[in-house]
């Protein structure tokens, strides 16, 4: 190879590093906690967010309060999906968390969900009839939809009656998992959970039978300086996001 073909390869190659180099440093990720009823349509976002930014969104997944303890010890989370707004307004209040930008990114639906066809009834009537032994929650302590089961049955007067039959879950996804492998006949769980699941039984609760589930983002102060995070963090307002929530029968304030 001459001198010159030599030269011209070299200039060749300094060329590429500075077309592709900045793109490349631009990239970064980002880490984020994302309540355990929000898994599905959290992959898919991430895997848009990546396809429109080059950043990556490495997510973790479980229930909101294990999250916030283990924020509240340090753990390196930068973006916090909670499955309810009391556990993002502590973060901010606590000072974990960015004030001015928690926002509700969508509103969770529960569903009283059985793989059994015919089981649950449109109206929630097999409640209290009382035929099944097992009934799933999430842990009410930990998960707000394991709060709003409850706030459900009480409010149709079937709590103390039921109470004996209850198994409860660490997360919404062992309370579904408790149904899937029949453990339980039938649990309350989200309804983005079993929105494409074909077969069984359910019936989807009415919003006024428990508190709103406004689950809410946070960006926390280990991610503030992180671009990957903030962009997140606008990328869950975007048509393409707010299009993926709805599709797992979300709503969108």
């Amino acid at each position: 190879m001459t001198v010159r073909r030599l030269q011209l390869l070299g200039l060749a190659l300094i060329g590429a590093v500075l077309a592709f180099g900045p793109r490349v440093a631009r990239a970064a990720e980002t880490q984020v906690a994302v309540a355990a009823n929000f898994t599905e349509p959290a992959k898919e976002i991430a895997a848009a967010f990546k396809a429109a930014t080059g950043h990556s969104a490495i997510l973790s997944f479980g229930s909101s309060g294990q999250f916030y303890a283990q924020m509240a010890r340090g753990a390196p989370y930068e973006v916090f999906l909670s499955a309810d707004a009391d556990r993002a307004k502590k973060a901010e209040q606590d000072g974990l968390g960015v004030a001015g930008t928690r926002f509700t990114y969508a509103v969770g639906r529960l569903v009283l969900y059985s793989k059994t066809p015919g089981l649950v009834d449109r109206d929630g009537a097999v409640l209290s009839r009382g035929k099944f032994n097992k009934l799933s929650i999430a842990d009410p302590a930990a998960a707000p939809y394991g709060a709003a089961a409850i706030q459900t049955m009480q409010k149709l007067g079937v709590y103390n009656a039921i109470k004996p039959k209850i198994v409860t879950g660490g997360s919404i996804t062992q309370a579904y998992q408790f149904v899937d492998t029949g453990a339980a006949e039938l649990g309350f769980v989200a309804y983005s959970q079993v929105i494409n699941a074909p077969g069984g039984s359910r019936w989807l609760v009415p919003a006024a039978d428990h508190a709103p589930i406004d689950q809410q983002a946070i960006l926390l102060y280990t991610g503030q300086n992180n671009a990957a995070a903030k962009a997140f963090m606008a990328f869950l307002k975007s048509p393409a996001a707010v299009a993926i929530i709805k599709k797992y029968g979300y709503e969108v304030r």
